[in-house]
């Protein structure tokens, strides 16, 4: 599989310049998953990659060959779309092969690849029906198989899942993530949606405001944000912020902010030695936090319950902790009532810590 490079690509309309230099590379066979808000410049990547939109300036590379001139037909990809696009007056079989007899190949070639791939993507015994005829699953399917006949390098992938409601798309989610195991190919996933991009990729590419925020495996990006951006991105519940500062009473050092005071250990004031001053955003996830009723004040939070959100075996409580709104995982068996006080226990080596001048992460 080709090694796709994307040098300095940037993109203008007229004066707007949308995209500011992406420097990219995407190894053989990988899954890469674009993902960032609307507007970030994701989709417009993925289609100058295509060859549907014009570079600006910089360079695409397909195995080292500049491609950015090229046509689309001649970059060997194959697109899946938002909107499926199927011939709505063709069955299932003719969309798939659709490019196969615009080559001109031969009929048991056709035939063969079609049953291969239909029963990849689970529509052999659909292959008759019209997209009329099947549901919206089955039409993203039809439109993944359409590009898999063609055997093209690499397969690129427009927010596919985004028009299926939320137990489909979980569906979806699924038989992508097991065909990705049957298809070795180069894929570029374009996705607004933090949970596609960390259960499908090998590599994330997280996008904002038309720059490369970070880029890396799922576990890199959860784990070690590059800025508060990506921090707040990836993760549902999202991560928690709260500005605090350093404090000290004779030997000790706290970690304080509104309403609370965690005593610091040697290897935090060895992370926090790399912050700029002695103020700082602190950020924890809600699933870091653990309720302990009987911890100790310096390392852990008091929390007023204001909201709880029952989601089955985890509730997701919305609280106060000192004027600041604070998410918190808890087990829905917990006992709690609104307006009541909870304790949780921190961590220290599970908070996260960012300069507040730039959001840049520390340590």
């Amino acid at each position: 599989m080709p090694e796709i490079f994307l040098d300095n690509l940037k993109k203008s309309y007229g004066s707007v310049e949308v995209l500011h230099g992406i420097d990219l590379e995407m190894e053989h066979a990988e899954f890469t998953v674009l993902v960032g808000p609307s507007g970030c410049g994701k989709s417009t990547t993925l289609r100058m990659i295509a060859g549907l939109e014009t570079v600006s300036s910089g360079e695409i590379y397909i195995d080292n060959k500049p491609v950015s001139k090229l046509e689309p037909k001649e970059r060997d990809l194959a697109m899946v779309f938002q909107d499926y696009a199927l011939y709505p007056h063709m069955n299932v079989e003719k969309n798939m092969s659709f490019a196969l007899r615009l080559e001109k190949r031969p009929k048991k070639e056709i035939k063969r690849k079609v049953q291969e791939v239909a029963e990849i993507v689970g529509l052999s015994e659909y292959l008759h029906r019209k997209p009329a005829e099947l549901s919206g699953g089955q039409r993203q399917r039809v439109a993944m198989g359409r590009a898999l006949t063609r055997d093209s390098s690499t397969f690129l992938f427009d927010e596919p899942l985004s028009n299926l409601d939320a137990k489909l798309r979980t569906q979806m989610r699924a038989e992508l993530a097991m065909m990705r195991q049957r298809v070795r190919k180069n894929m570029i996933y374009v996705t607004h949606d933090q949970i596609e991009a960390m259960t499908l990729a090998d590599r994330i590419v997280v996008m904002h405001g038309g720059y490369i925020q970070q880029q890396g495996t799922p576990e890199q990006l959860f784990k070690k944000p590059a800025n508060k951006f990506v921090a707040g991105f990836l993760g549902t519940p999202p991560m928690n912020f709260m500005p605090a500062s350093l404090q000290r009473s004779g030997d000790d050092v706290y970690l304080s902010g509104k309403g609370f005071d965690l005593l610091c250990d040697g290897f935090t004031l060895d992370r926090l030695s790399q912050a700029r001053s002695d103020h700082i955003l602190l950020g924890v996830r809600p699933c870091d936090l653990d309720y302990q009723p009987d911890a100790a004040t310096n390392a852990a939070l008091d929390i007023d319950v204001v909201l709880s959100e029952y989601i089955g075996a985890q509730s997701v409580l919305i609280g106060d902790c000192g004027g600041q709104k604070i998410m918190v995982e808890l087990k829905s068996d917990t006992p709690i009532a609104l307006g009541e006080r909870l304790r949780f226990s921190v961590d220290l080596k599970d908070l996260h810590f960012f300069n507040p001048e730039d959001d840049r992460a520390i340590g």
